[in-house]
């Protein structure tokens, strides 16, 4: 094992794979001598020439919409928008041609690209640039989602993202590229649609993903002091969701609170309470908590930005009151 930051495991999974398949090339702004937005490409322009690490215009319906046909055409792009929000621009191309095109030519071609997407709140970039947008690519059928929690699950997960033929959506949360974990020096590569069980616990389960995973980590260790176990599930990937880890780690505690940075309406939270409900109602010995972000765009102010999403402290006093149900 060796230790290393959430971007450097991106890195070296973008390396490794540009390395074993000579299909796989990289588009995005920037993402040349400039390494990134967030410098998770630094380097490779260098390592792998201007042909397989493509800047491009500052248009992502282009991005998109190129990588879509490159794709189709038997490559395996990797694209980088700049900022999740901007998924808005490359809506069309994702949503109408990419998700659909395997199921509407009957399986005979496939479109095997990866979007990766910095995510989240945090660094004070204001409302355009802070959002969490995860659960609109959620409700596109033919779309796989991904959001990886630290360093480990990043480069194992990007490395089956790249290697899926169907195009994936890669959140990766912002605050979390600094992030520093310990990954394995041999291969790896992690499913896509298993969730992981984080921290064992008996009295409640916490089911969370990306950067919000550290703060139920962070809360649950408080807890624990106080005679509260909780178990956390990190979902890893958001689509296929791994709803057999979840309702079985509800049958056992059956309390259960969902944490999210997205905002409460329309976001994931809901989606998993409603599969509870379904499959799990007869075990639950309280309501379901969902702590989720506040409906408003996310504001520039540093202690308004904080006050808008989860903090540790709301997830402990959340699992308190859970236990007085």
């Amino acid at each position: 094992m060796k230790e290393i930051t959430y971007k450097e495991a991106l890195r070296e999974a973008l390396s490794e794979e540009m390395i074993r398949d000579e299909n796989v090339f990289l588009m995005g702004h920037d993402i040349g001598i400039y390494g990134g937005g967030f410098g998770v490409t630094e380097g490779l322009v260098l390592q792998f020439g201007e042909q397989r690490v493509i800047d491009t215009p500052i248009s992502e319906a282009i991005i998109a919409g190129l990588a879509t046909g490159a794709a189709i055409s038997g490559l395996r792009p990797v694209i980088e928008a700049m900022f999740s929000d901007f998924v808005t621009l490359m809506m069309d191309n994702i949503v109408n041609q990419a998700a659909k095109f395997s199921f509407m030519s009957a399986s005979q071609a496939c479109v095997p690209l990866v979007l990766r997407m910095p995510a989240g709140c945090g660094t004070g970039a204001g409302a355009q640039h802070s959002q969490s947008l995860e659960a609109w690519m959620c409700h596109v059928p033919g779309l796989k989602v991904v959001f990886p929690s630290n360093p480990y699950e990043a480069k194992g997960l990007m490395k089956a993202a790249i290697r899926d033929n169907n195009p994936v959506i890669f959140f990766e949360h912002k605050l979390a590229y600094s992030s520093i974990g310990y990954v394995p020096e041999d291969e790896y590569v992690i499913p896509i649609g298993q969730a992981n069980i984080m921290r064992k616990g008996n009295h409640i389960t916490m089911v969370s993903y990306g950067h919000s995973v550290q703060k139920c980590l962070m809360a649950a260790a408080h807890l624990k002091e106080i005679g509260i176990s909780a178990e956390i599930i990190d979902l890893r990937t958001l689509y296929p969701l791994d709803e057999a880890t979840i309702i079985n780690s509800v049958k056992k505690t059956g309390r259960v609170m969902i944490v999210h940075e997205a905002v409460k309406t329309g976001g994931l939270g809901g989606e998993i309470s409603a599969i509870l409900s379904e499959k799990a109602f007869s075990y639950l010995k309280a309501p379901i908590l969902r702590i989720a972000g506040k409906d408003v765009p996310i504001p520039f102010s540093k202690t308004l930005e904080e006050a808008c999403v989860p903090q540790i402290q709301d997830i402990e006093n959340a699992a308190k009151r859970l236990m007085r149900r």
